[in-house]
């Protein structure tokens, strides 16, 4: 087979982008290896909800990047992500653990991965659907993510597929890498499986972007811990960890959260992986405007601690955590309104009821008597003093309960009552390998370069601990799969 410069291994987002960046800024020769067929190509990106959390400073940096009419910009409250709020919330909600080095590339570099991936094709639009509300007639953005991908992760993956090949980079799908080519020094490539066939794929440089191993249930059970076998994968089915044992079968060095995963509020009896075909049918994150139910009938975290971008990816391993791995997001007419369209599709288990006690008897598998006793305590708890506004966290709390609700807490008391049934939905793992953050190069335990291998995407440890704030793994996956792009592809025109 013909030599290429470099191989990249996967297909999604960090994937496409080291790729298309190898070739158009070296001048490359790069083939993609993806495990999976040409439908179910495009790793956890395609099952991703476009969100990406970049810097930016006011409405001008937005219209970068979306067309924003002038009459959309004077008349919403588009918020702000700066510098300094994105280490503050990335630090804060990974227990200030966070590489240095590489949260600092991932954010100051972040616009101007954002800006490159539109000078690709991508289409960014405003998140009008899931980061803003109306309040007092005027539409206002929270949480710092104002841009979306147009169509989504599918959408994002699409762009970037068409870009790809309008490049000329070649794609094998359905190609498994099974182990890297390893002479004792540097990588030369990589054996790849297809047909039942091994082929060798020989190469100058290597990037490893095929995610983590969160679809691989022994190896959740070995790092994740005992139970975690059985929880619902929210994204693709071809993620079992190959990469990151191919690397460490040469000495690459392991980092970062090993224990650690992204994990989300699921719908009770969705599929074991995730199904394009349902698209976000199976996400449950309004729960802010919820009381979160378990089997006693009692609540187990504060709801409202945040905007669900910033509790969301671990709130659902505190579901996992209860008995039978189960929960019920209770709603009241009063927010009815606003939940999200995927709480009234076809898939969500939901029931309702005119009142409390009908509910309570209709939610399976929890104790009536525990849930109505805690919607009791839980109404005489809410403070009566504050006004709710679901576009800021308003402070509408409760008092002398345990856990509290810091805000958008309001009296479970007004039917209809909705209560849907979750579940965890494992989105990808934090562990990874260690990498040079200036160039994606993995490093081995001595932490010298591993010639010839580069890492970018869900692989790169270090990042995330404990949680993560909504959007980051997206623009984490562009800013590193491009400076694994170049630094490859330079690397390997110069041999």
């Amino acid at each position: 087979m013909q030599p290429f410069d470099v191989i990249v291994v996967g297909k999604g987002n960090a994937a496409l982008c080291a790729a298309i960046a190898a070739r158009d800024e070296t001048g490359a020769r790069v083939a993609m290896l993806e495990a999976a067929a040409v439908d179910e190509s495009g790793g956890n990106s395609r099952f991703a909800g476009g969100m990406m959390r970049f810097v930016y400073n006011s409405v001008e940096d937005l219209r970068l990047l979306a067309d924003i009419s002038d009459d959309e910009a004077n008349n919403t409250d588009w918020d702000t992500n700066t510098q300094d709020q994105y280490y503050d919330d990335l630090y804060r909600v990974t227990g200030f653990r966070t590489d240095p080095r590489l949260s600092e590339i991932m954010i100051t570099q972040s616009l101007q991965a954002m800006v490159w991936l539109r000078s690709l094709g991508v289409r960014f639009v405003p998140n009008y659907r899931a980061a803003s509300a109306v309040v007092d007639g005027r539409r206002r953005f929270f949480g710092g993510m104002a841009i979306e991908v147009s169509g989504g992760g599918p959408g994002l993956v699409q762009y970037l597929d068409a870009a790809a090949l309008k490049k000329g980079i070649e794609i094998f799908y359905e190609t498994r890498a099974v182990s890297l080519i390893y002479d004792g020094e540097r990588v030369l490539g990589v054996q790849a499986k297809h047909a039942g066939k091994v082929a060798e794929y020989r190469a100058g440089a290597v990037i490893l972007a095929c995610g983590g191993f969160e679809a691989n249930p022994e190896w959740r059970t070995r790092y994740l811990g005992p139970g975690w076998e059985l929880a619902k994968v929210r994204g693709t089915r071809f993620n079992m960890g190959e990469g990151l044992k191919m690397a460490l079968d040469i000495g690459a060095c392991p980092y970062g959260n090993w224990s650690g995963r992204h994990v989300t509020s699921w719908e009770r009896h969705a599929p074991e992986f995730g199904d394009l075909a349902l698209d976000h049918a199976c996400h449950r994150h309004n729960y802010p405007l919820s009381l979160m139910i378990n089997a006693d009938g009692k609540r187990f975290v504060d709801e409202g601690a945040e905007f669900y971008g910033y509790t969301y990816a671990k709130y659902g391993e505190e579901v996992f955590k209860q008995p039978e791995q189960f929960a019920w997001q209770v709603f009241d007419a009063k927010v009815i309104p606003l939940l999200r369209p995927e709480y009234h599709g076809k898939v969500a288990t939901r029931v309702t009821a005119q009142t409390l006690e009908e509910l309570a008897g209709k939610m399976e598998g929890v104790n009536p008597e525990g849930f109505l006793k805690t919607v009791r305590e839980f109404n005489a708890a809410v403070r009566k003093d504050i006004p709710f506004n679901p576009g800021i966290k308003d402070g509408l709390c409760t008092v002398g309960i345990v856990p509290p609700k810091s805000n958008w807490a309001q009296p479970l008391d007004t039917p209809p009552f909705e209560a849907y049934h979750t579940t965890a939905g494992i989105t990808f793992t934090f562990g990874g390998l260690r990498i040079d953050p200036e160039t994606g190069q993995v490093l081995d335990v001595n932490l010298h370069p591993i010639p010839g291998l580069y890492t970018a995407g869900e692989m790169v440890g270090g990042l995330f601990y404990f949680n993560y704030p909504l959007g980051s793994g997206l623009v984490s996956g562009t800013v590193f799969g491009r400076i694994a792009g170049v630094a490859a592809g330079a690397a390997a025109r110069a041999a």
